[in-house]
């Protein structure tokens, strides 16, 4: 009898997952996860790897995850401990043949999964699949990783004019109730990963809740029963409430809901509704994120360092009380400090609002961009390894910006928050 092993990292989700889907050509199938408790310690720059907002979004998820696997009658085995130190367990158990994940390339990821490797029987065949693209690897008009392009748009064109995007990947059949395997594990609580309860600021511009259903909720809300789509382009850089940007990016991050699953949506919309240029840039966001997965594949290790892809040396600083200034939003900058007290109080930050604090820190203060980073690291629930790291290269100036952008701060915020209504929003005087 084939047994295989599903093992869940970024693509928390049934529909669209190709793991998955091949891991249930299985006559029996066994699913983990793993709370690793390596994502929740304090990096080489001070910051915890994953903070409390991101954390209660991922536990919401997974333990959606769980019930809409005992649909399908397989069990999702929760741990939080090293999969290193489990998974060898569970193959022996279980007498597993085949492994199904999802493909990492970045260093830390990429080390776990070798551990694993490592500790196996040869008998053991791992499976990994590029899940979390738009443009699979296999099928992008470049001949190897080191041809990805420098600019953006060079990249865009090309995949575009030559790349169809796949079909999704059919749900998992329903098991016999005999392949669950006991009752479902219970999920590590907020305290045993080091945190505190708390509630959702009321202010947040993200008030969501993790897992696949509630991303499936927000898209029939966004594009079917506001039909916000169609206005997309036109409000993506708003600033203060949950409609003026889709607000994917946290599920897409952790593989709530796939690129393909949005594009195919969009594509539906553009046929039953409207077709335009707000409807196309959500497919030209899904590109950039796409995108900068390919700048890592292609780079590897150096998105972490600070000369970045482009190798360029700056004079770079590390200047403590500019940092506490900045984390805390008391710069001599009310745009700055809004949307970092923002972030602080709730994990989220807008994309305008991103691109301007990032730039301060790395342009204005020149302070080491790694430090920005890592922070945005540990705050953000969207955080994706490659978009963070991506981004904060390209506006510091060592990325993919062939034009070495600097944001007038003043005059952004004369444009996008032309009342204060954001600043207001985020600076009002704490009242006790």
């Amino acid at each position: 009898m084939k047994t295989s092993l599903i093992w869940f990292g970024n693509n928390l989700r049934v529909l669209d997952n190709e793991a998955l889907y091949r891991a249930a050509q299985s006559n029996r199938v066994v699913a983990v996860y793993f709370f690793d408790p390596r994502q929740f310690e304090l990096n080489s720059f001070g910051f915890k790897k994953t903070e409390r907002f991101r954390a209660k979004f991922l536990l919401e998820t997974v333990h959606q995850l769980q019930k809409n696997l005992e649909e399908l009658n397989i069990t999702l085995l929760v741990y939080h401990e090293k999969p290193e130190d489990r998974i060898p367990e569970l193959v022996e158990q279980f007498n597993i043949n085949h492994i199904f994940l999802q493909h990492e390339w970045t260093s830390e990821e990429n080390q776990v999964i070798q551990n694993v490797q490592d500790r196996l029987p040869k008998t053991v065949s791992l499976h990994k699949t590029f899940d979390q693209f738009l443009f699979h690897p296999e099928d992008i008009p470049f001949d190897s990783y080191s041809q990805i392009p420098q600019v953006f748009t060079v990249f865009r064109k090309k995949c575009e004019k030559h790349v169809q995007v796949s079909p999704c990947f059919e749900k998992p059949k329903v098991f016999p109730k005999e392949n669950r395997i006991g009752p479902p594990k219970n999920l590590p609580s907020l305290h045993d990963l080091g945190f505190s309860s708390f509630d959702t600021d009321d202010r947040s511009a993200f008030p969501f809740i993790g897992g696949e259903n509630n991303t499936l909720h927000r898209m029939q809300h966004y594009f079917w029963d506001t039909k916000k789509l169609a206005y997309y382009k036109k409000t993506r850089n708003g600033l203060v409430g949950t409609d003026y940007s889709s607000k994917f990016s946290p599920w897409l991050a952790n593989g709530s809901i796939s690129a393909r699953t949005i594009y195919w949506e969009v594509k539906r919309f553009e046929n039953e509704i409207k077709k335009n240029q707000d409807t196309y840039w959500l497919i030209f966001e899904l590109i950039w994120r796409d995108y900068f997965k390919y700048v890592s594949l292609k780079h590897g290790n150096q998105i972490f360092k600070i000369d970045g892809i482009l190798q360029k040396e700056y004079d770079w600083h590390s200047n403590e009380a500019a940092k506490r200034d900045w984390i805390n939003g008391e710069t001599d900058d009310d745009f700055v400090n809004a949307n970092m007290i923002e972030l602080k109080k709730t994990g989220w930050m807008s994309n305008r609002g991103r691109q301007n604090v990032a730039s301060y820190w790395s342009k204005h203060l020149t302070q080491d961009w790694r430090i920005g980073a890592s922070y945005f690291e540990a705050m953000l629930i969207d955080y994706d390894v490659h978009s963070n790291w991506g981004n904060w290269m390209y506006n510091s100036g060592v990325g993919n910006d062939p034009r070495n952008r600097i944001f007038n701060t003043k005059r952004q915020a004369e444009r996008y928050d032309p009342n204060k209504k954001f600043q207001s929003l985020w600076l009002q005087p704490t009242l006790f």
